[in-house]
């Protein structure tokens, strides 16, 4: 495919499920718009039904919606078995939610609130629905991160919750690493299935609501700049939509765009930061997050007579 991939790049999606959480607003919506204008059944999973029953209703095709708060493991668990009940296969689990630069603050379950939701939060989604997910050839688990992950990120074993003290540009910047090391790590456990696989993306610099939250010495230089450095969040989900659909793509791969230090453009294969692709700290991160969320996942067996579906990770 050339450079410039678009919406229009899209294979047909006839036939598959899709799940989008945060799907009501910004990146998620864009991304559940386009794969249901493309044909695919789409859950939005959001945490405020009422928004994403008008989310719902702005798109055209197939589009449901599912409760899912994904600061509360119980409602994460409510969440998982709702669609279990509902739905036979997941072709695409797409884990967009995330918050960013939050005050201070836990979760229900007392977690640090960007790392609960960006990541535990999706972890535990991800190891309760990926039994609907390995029996459908082509089914993919795409974790939105984010550039933040190179920003003061590293993930604080000693302190993950920020008890000691707190700052929410390097608590966001865990949050993110941990989103590509889940998705390493993952994909590693996946490779000798031969169905599904694992990828990221990241949106660049977006014009969405997730920025809310910015510190206030940069809110004013940001309103200045916002029309050089952002882009719409139409083009911001383009890597997510390309992760998820792109025939090419490989298990381990991480998408963001093609612009000048990956803040703007169409979408195109990308790399992370030397720190996300330590193997030793991405096991170790999954054993804390099955330990914190009390999610196993489903022990993926490699399948006789199949060939695994590529991957971009080192085994």
């Amino acid at each position: 495919m050339g450079e410039k991939w678009t919406t229009a790049n899209i294979p047909d999606q006839r036939g598959r499920v899709a799940v989008v959480t945060g799907a009501n607003t910004g990146l998620g919506y864009e991304t559940a718009k386009a794969l249901a204008e493309r044909g695919a059944s789409v859950v939005l999973a959001v945490r405020n039904v009422e928004k994403g029953e008008q989310a719902a209703a702005r798109m055209t095709g197939d589009v449901t919606v599912q409760a899912l708060d994904l600061t509360s493991l119980d409602s994460v668990r409510t969440a998982a078995a709702a669609l279990r009940s509902r739905i036979e296969r997941i072709d695409l689990l797409i884990n967009n939610a995330g918050v960013m630069y939050t005050p201070k603050q836990t979760t229900r379950d007392g977690f640090e609130m960007q790392f609960g939701t960006n990541h535990l939060g999706h972890f535990a989604l991800t190891g309760l629905l990926l039994d609907l997910m390995l029996p459908v050839p082509g089914s993919r688990v795409v974790t939105v991160s984010s550039t933040g992950h190179r920003i003061r990120a590293a993930i604080h074993f000693d302190d993950l919750q920020w008890e000691r003290s707190y700052s929410r540009v390097a608590a966001y910047g865990q949050s993110k690493v941990a989103n590509l090391m889940f998705t390493y790590e993952l994909q590693r456990r996946l490779a000798t299935h031969g169905t599904t696989v694992a990828v990221a993306a990241h949106p660049g610099m977006s014009s969405t609501e997730l920025a809310r939250n910015t510190p206030a010495a940069l809110r004013l230089p940001l309103t200045w700049l916002a029309p050089l450095i952002t882009q719409t969040p139409a083009m911001g989900a383009l890597p997510t939509l390309r992760a998820a659909t792109d025939p090419a793509v490989l298990g381990g791969q991480y998408y963001g765009p093609g612009g000048r230090f990956e803040v703007m453009g169409h979408p195109r294969l990308v790399t992370s930061s030397p720190e996300s692709y330590e193997v030793a700290v991405q096991q170790r991160l999954w054993a804390v997050s099955e330990d914190l969320t009390g999610v196993k996942f489903p022990v993926v067996q490699s399948k006789q007579n199949s060939f695994p579906s590529g991957s971009a990770i080192t085994m």
